[in-house]
């Protein structure tokens, strides 16, 4: 270990390992050091399906030896004292030293590799229960320099339902937005309605969403209710008068909630009928879009999009109301694949052959309620352009994944744009003329959150819809032509891949 104050102009830096005989730009400083060291008790530990015990606490190391208590070592202070949740003590004595730093950093990494391992064997005596894959998906490229500009200073009076096992109403930011007066949270269970209540600082709460719908100071309602009740949730909340938007997916297994969803909105062309696809709001998805209504790919020839959630062998699955998770199949719920083409180019799939893959052992091979038993579900579906589409609900093991790319006549995007010449000069040209390709800074208070930094995103525009008057982000087309072909895609496999029509549909 070495420290080196006085290179750094009082700033002040630490190194990991001895330095001495070496050129100072071959020097690994010991942030980046405890990374790396991260990193690899990551690995480590995903061998036994817990590469999250691992990162965090290789996180958890480096939170303590970096920053304020790198500073304080370095000058000689421990003013600062400990970081609240970690538990060394230090005495001043000790300043700069190398012994005192080298046991600090030490003890923390050992406090880091136990974790991992201890992780890995809790993963080796039993599964426990999954978490929530996606919240932590929080790191979006936004453009800070593009401030959120209020469009009105006018409150919208909003109404959230639903705080289950990943308390998605409260996730999307609509209690923190300026343009939002939370009146009332509701759920079916009263302590999480209690909870949310409190953690949302709102003072009503209603028994159920069929008794919010009723308050006539609500203008709209979130519904992050379970999936099986979005088409039937959004609707009573338009026949109430209300603006509505639902979690994802539009519907969830009733093909006919799709024509009930989709009249209810014609009969009710003044409301907002949203949905929280939060794919539309990663940042690849939001640059391919833009890039795509400017022209700059031309017709899409074929694009692929990805949802891949692994699930630990043996582990109880995320509770569900009525157990809804358990009882349904990959395709229902398709759509953070399927916005990596609608959401691109507001455009419809017309048919799918799909196939499905089952557990390999037969004696896991169980058929669920509606008789499914594919845990993958793969297909490949002909879009409205006439170009090809291969959308993918994966539960096998692997890296979790919500992931899309385009390929277009003159040029195709994964993660980055590339182009022929044709494709490269509409390009450059787009953006010369003042085309954004990220996305702006949010209102004041309203976080990113999760998966890619959209759910704040996702709450902002619907609420900016309902002041404008405008579609939102996601409207009832886009809602459907996302969730409609995986319900024929399930069929499709179910038919050992035999080609399915994908109903059109239209306001």
């Amino acid at each position: 270990m070495a420290c080196d104050w006085e290179r750094a102009g009082g700033a002040g830096e630490c190194y990991a390992h001895s330095v001495a005989g070496r050129p100072s730009a071959q020097w690994q400083p010991l942030e980046a050091h405890l990374r790396a060291v991260s990193g690899l008790a990551e690995r480590f530990a995903s061998a036994f399906g817990s590469g999250a015990w691992g990162r965090l606490a290789g996180r958890r190391a480096i939170g303590g030896c970096s920053g304020g208590w790198r500073r304080a070592f370095c000058a000689g202070r421990l003013a600062a004292g400990p970081r609240e949740g970690h538990g060394d003590v230090v005495s001043p004595e000790y300043g700069c030293e190398r012994e005192a730093m080298t046991n600090l950093c030490r003890r923390r990494l050992l406090c880091a590799s136990a974790l991992a391992v201890g992780g890995s064997l809790a993963a080796a005596a039993g599964p426990a229960q999954e978490g929530i894959r996606g919240f932590d998906q929080t790191e979006t490229d936004a453009d800070k320099t593009r401030p959120w500009k209020p469009f009105s200073d006018r409150k919208v009076r909003v109404g959230i339902a639903g705080h289950g096992v990943c308390q998605f109403g409260l996730q999307f930011g609509l209690q923190h937005h300026p343009n939002v007066e939370l009146v009332a949270v509701s759920d079916l269970f009263p302590d999480r309605c209690a909870d949310m209540a409190r953690k949302a600082r709102c003072a009503k709460t209603y028994p159920s969403l069929e008794e919010m719908v009723k308050d006539a100071r609500i203008e709209a309602i979130y519904c992050a209710t379970d999936a099986p009740a979005h088409a039937r949730h959004a609707i009573l909340c338009m026949e109430h008068g209300k603006h509505a938007a639902t979690a994802v997916p539009a519907f969830r297994g009733d093909i006919e909630d799709a024509e009930k969803l989709l009249e209810c909105c014609r009969k009710n062309k003044g409301l907002v009928y949203a949905m929280f696809e939060t794919s539309t709001f990663r940042d690849d998805l939001y640059a391919m879009a833009r890039l795509y209504a400017a022209g700059v790919f031309g017709n899409i020839v074929y694009s692929e999009g990805e949802y891949c959630h692994p699930h630990v062998l043996g582990a109880p699955t995320l509770g569900s109301y009525k157990d809804w998770r358990k009882n349904g199949c990959p395709m229902w719920y398709p759509t953070h694949a399927t916005a990596y083409y609608v959401s691109v180019t507001h455009r419809s799939f017309v048919d799918v052959s799909c196939r499905g893959t089952a557990p390999f052992d037969p004696a896991r091979r169980v058929p669920n309620a509606i008789g499914n038993v594919f845990n993958s579900e793969v297909g490949l579906f002909r879009t409205a352009e006439g170009g090809l589409g291969r959308m993918m609900v994966c539960n096998s093991q692997g890296e979790y994944l919500e992931a899309g790319r385009v390929r277009g006549e003159y040029g195709g995007y994964d993660k980055t744009f590339i182009g022929d010449a044709t494709g490269k000069k509409r390009y450059d040209e787009a953006v010369r003329n003042g085309l954004q390709l990220k996305k702006g800074a949010l209102p004041p208070g309203v976080e990113a959150g999760g998966h890619g930094g959209s759910h704040g995103y996702l709450g902002d525009d619907f609420i900016d819809s309902i002041l404008r008057g405008r579609k939102p982000a996601v409207d009832v087309l886009d809602a459907l032509n996302m969730t409609t072909p995986g319900y024929y895609a399930h069929l499709s496999a179910t038919k050992d891949g035999e080609t399915m029509k994908i109903p059109q549909y239209s306001l």
